[in-house]
């Protein structure tokens, strides 16, 4: 017979099984062709498609996240910015303050010597009016002890004074 004693129990009896097997063999083949690979392309086609759209959508997401992180990255640099123009404008602020103070302080510490100035100089003229005053007194009873006469006369009294100041006033001037 045929070349098929190798096949063992699977060895059909009958010519009429091997026909019968390879019309079932092309009936399933059919049936598979034509309901269960469209079947398994459309799942393929959509899994395809769903894989496809997901990476179209973790792209766009990516594209956003970049965009989003270069805007995040200027607000920031604005940020930045903007803090360091507060800085400068708080420095000069700063300076223009202390100068304002500095200066404030100058014309307080101006006024101040002047008033101090002008109180020494009252003091002066009032010490100086008593010590005419005084010295005068003294001067007339000096001299009118050393004359022998009285000088209750008051205007000769203040020239005599008056006299005797002036020499003492020229006095350190011709030393000097």
């Amino acid at each position: 017979m045929l070349p098929l004693e190798g096949f063992g129990p699977l060895l059909p009896e009958h010519l009429s099984e091997i026909i019968a097997g390879i019309v079932l063999f092309l009936i399933c083949w059919l049936v598979i062709q034509k309901k269960v690979v469209p079947a398994f392309e459309a799942t393929y086609e959509e899994r395809a498609a769903a894989i496809q759209g997901g990476m179209e959508k973790a792209e766009k997401a990516q594209a956003e996240a970049a965009a989003a992180l270069e805007e995040y990255k200027e607000q920031l640099a604005t940020a930045r910015e903007e803090a360091a123009r507060i800085r400068e404008e708080a420095k000069a602020q700063g300076a223009t303050i202390v100068a304002e103070m500095r200066q404030q302080a100058q014309d307080e510490s101006a006024r101040l010597l002047n008033n101090a100035k002008a109180q020494i100089e009252a003091e002066r003229a009032q010490a100086i009016s008593q010590l005419r005053t005084e010295v005068g007194g003294l001067a007339t009873t000096l001299a009118g002890r050393i004359v022998g006469e009285s000088l209750d006369d008051d205007e000769r009294a203040r020239r005599t004074v008056d006299r005797f100041i002036e020499s003492l006033e020229r006095e350190p001037v011709e030393r000097a």
